[in-house]
Formats: structure tokens, sequence, C-alpha cells
């Protein structure tokens, strides 16, 4: 089975542009001064302009001298990108204070920087955010200057309505924020799990590809190493000196053993070709034979059926998918793995089974999901860690194919696991090439 590096898929950098944060700040700069516009000009409230044009201001020269410094289309590193929307936070806080604190409706703009922390910052950063910003709306609970109202009919808000404001933007920024990370992140890991199932698949055609270039070298040197062992046997016989009948000897038996070697690289290729067609017996009998040598009995068994044989194409997709399911139940069963398969005219059903442990009741329903895995590491008990990507990949190839993939447990009292995977006939026998698989 192709191996996945835990370096390769797992705990990537997450980056946010540059471009994308002044984006963000820009349009919050034209938002607040069309908001104060609105309330002083508009609506003739009393507000306090200049500490509030004062901070709008400071943002936007931050804004112009980060766009000058800096290339706006460099990522930031999640550090550096964390302190611009802690600084969106404190801005946002610092224009509340002027302008009545919770009291104000846009109080609840504290929600926006943590939301873009959950869906693109890893979730120590987003917490830190999420602190700050329930920090400085608890701040902004005692401490604020009144809020812009007509002053004949002042607006006096009962402290309870604030306390439940603040209580709505904590839950909110806490539930919304846990939310959006936790859609990001199986985002996240359903991509990445795809590009690990698409780089088996290209190193599956690899592997194929030799075959097909082994197959083709060795018919190309056939021709010469024949035409070499035939000159030399044919002077070996004439040549009257024994030592140099001697070399001709070596040199004749060394060209036979370069013929035979080219021919069971022949061999070998003939049957691994890409676009070979095989019966689906002979396709179980090459998934299982690398498992055998493991102290796992492994039992083959094929229905008898009315029905010809099913033949199809000797498929990357299908033979690592059925692998890697045959290997996980070689890697937990006690002592015996069953492979049963079965057929009709209509329908083709596989299922492998094992005398193991089971699948967990809480992750029966979730089996197949990228990342998941109860693999142990070597110290904990032995048995080799995983990503949890084999499932994964396994399945989703094989339902790419058109197979339908179930994971069951054996009903009791019996125990292990059981996974069956049924294909249309019809189904089956037309999969030819690797793209197809892909597409």
């Amino acid at each position: 089975m192709t191996e996945i590096a835990d370096s390769d898929f797992r705990h990537a950098q997450r980056h946010i542009r540059l471009d994308t944060i002044l984006r963000l700040r820009w349009l919050a700069v034209l938002g607040q001064l069309a908001a104060i516009f609105i309330v002083a000009q508009g609506l003739e409230f009393n507000v306090e302009i200049v500490p509030c044009v004062s901070i709008i201001a400071l943002s936007a020269a931050l804004n112009l001298a980060l766009q000058t410094a800096a290339n706006p289309m460099q990522r930031l590193e999640p550090m550096q990108a964390a302190g611009l929307l802690a600084l969106n936070i404190v801005e946002l806080a610092g224009l509340l204070f002027f302008t009545g604190g919770l009291q104000n409706p846009f109080s609840f703009l504290f929600l926006a920087p943590v939301l873009i922390s959950a869906t693109a910052l890893p979730a120590r950063f987003t917490f830190g955010l999420g602190l700050l910003a329930v920090a400085c709306a608890s701040v902004l609970f005692f401490f604020h200057s009144p809020l812009p109202w007509d002053s004949d009919d002042p607006l006096v808000l009962p402290p309870i309505y604030l306390v439940g404001v603040w209580l709505s933007i904590a839950l909110a920024i806490g539930v919304t924020s846990l939310y959006s990370f936790q859609v990001t992140e199986e985002a996240r890991k359903l991509a990445d799990a795809l590009a690990a199932t698409e780089l088996v698949l290209t190193r599956e055609q690899h592997l194929t590809q030799l075959d097909g270039l082994a197959a083709a070298a060795a018919h190309e040197l056939g021709t010469p190493l024949a035409t070499i062992f035939l000159i030399s046997r044919e002077l070996e016989k004439t040549v009257k000196d024994p030592s140099f009948a001697a070399d001709l000897k070596t040199l004749r038996e060394q060209t036979q053993r370069c013929r035979d070697i080219l021919s069971k690289i022949t061999q070998l290729s003939s049957t691994g070709a890409p676009f070979d067609r095989m019966k689906l017996s002979e396709l179980i009998e090459e998934v299982v034979a690398p498992h055998r040598d493991f102290g796992v009995d492994i039992k083959v068994r094929i229905a008898v059926a009315v029905a010809a044989e099913p033949v199809g194409s000797r498929n990357p997709a299908i033979l690592y998918g059925i692998g890697n399911i045959v290997e996980n139940a070689v890697d937990f069963a006690h002592t015996t793995v069953e492979v049963n398969a079965w057929w009709n005219k209509d329908d083709i059903e596989l299922v492998i089974s094992d005398d193991g442990p089971g699948i967990p009741p809480d992750i029966l329903k979730r089996i197949g999901e990228p990342y998941l895995s109860r693999r142990r590491s070597q110290d904990e008990g032995g048995e080799r860690r995983g990503l949890g990507l084999g499932v994964f990949i396994a399945r989703t190839l094989l339902e790419r194919t058109g197979a339908k993939v179930s994971f069951t447990n054996r009903t009791f009292p019996d125990h292990g696991a059981v996974v069956q995977i049924n294909w249309p006939r019809e189904r089956f026998e037309a999969i030819e090439t690797l793209e197809e698989t892909i597409g």
C-alpha cells in the first residue's frame, strides 16, 4: 500500500493574504465614516466626531503604511494576521466607547474579526481573539460615553438589558466561532484527504507505467541479446584456444542469464499492464497475496454461480481500495480473515471480514471519514499509527468505480468487522482506464 506522510497533509500552516485583511479594514473604515456621517448629519445626533474620526484616521493611516511597506499579495503568518484582527477589535472598542458602548447596536461587530479568525487561523488564535472581544465588551459595559440621541428625549436602557446584550455578544462569539471553525476544519480535512487520494492514484499510475516500460525494454533488448547469444555459441564451437573458449562460454552463459531475467520481467509486466483484463478471482488473489505472510489465515471463498465469472480491468483504484481494506482486516484480526465473493448477471458482491475486536460503535457510523483512526503508536500498544486516511481513500476510490461500500460488525456472539462491497456488474466490467476512475 502507498504510504502517505503525516507532514504532507496534517497541521498545514494557515495563512491569510495581507490584501484580504487590508480590504476588510478599508471596508470597516468606509463603513465607520458613513455611520458617523449619517448619525451626525442625517439624524442630527450629538456625536463625538473628533475622537471617532481620529481613531478612523489612525486605522486608515495604518492601512496605507502596510500597503506601502509590504507586498499586499504576501501571506501573513498566523501571529501577524491575529495581531491585525486584534487591532480591529481594539479600534471598534474605541469607537464604541465614544458612541454609547453596548447600547450602540454596532457592538455586535465584535463578531467579525473572531469569525474571520475561526475560518482561517488556528484555534488558539481564535480563542485569544474571542477573549479579547469579550473583555472589550465587558469594559464597555461599565465605561462609555452616552449613546448619541435626542437631548430632549434621552434614551435610558435598564442595566438588565445591557447585561443581556453583553451575554448575547459573548454567546454569539463562542457559538458562531465554534460553528465556523468546525465547518471550515471539516472542509479543510476533506480537501487534504482528497489531495491524498489523488496522490495515491498518481503513484499507482506511475507503477503501472513502469510495468509497461519494463515490458517495452524487455522486448527491445531481447533481439540483440539473442544475436549475442547465437554468435558466442558459434564462436565457442570454432575457437580452438581453451582460454578464448572459456571466455566465450562465460559470455554465452551471462547472455542467457540476461535473457532469463528479461523473460521474467516480461511475464510480470504482462499481468500488470493497466489495460489487462482479469477475472474477479484473479483480482482477489493479487490483492490478498502480499498479506499472507503476517501470521493471519486469509480464506478466500468464491461462490459457485450460474453466470460466468466477471472479468474486469486491472484497475489501480480497485486494487488499492480492496487492498487497503484487506490490510486493515489483517492488522486487526486475531487469527482469520475471510474474503467471500459472489455474483450473478446483474451484481457483484465482495465481503471482507475478520475475527478482530470489530469497529467501535462511536466510529461505525462515521467510518470512512478522513482522519478518523483508532490505531495506537508502537509505544502505546504495538500497532502502527495511522492518519485515518486509508479507509477514506479506499472508500473514495471504490465508490468512483461505481461500488457501494458498507461497514458493519458481525452479529453477536461472533466478533469482528465486516466490509461489504457491491458493484453493478455492467459497471465493473466496463471500467477500462485510470482516467475514467479519476473522473
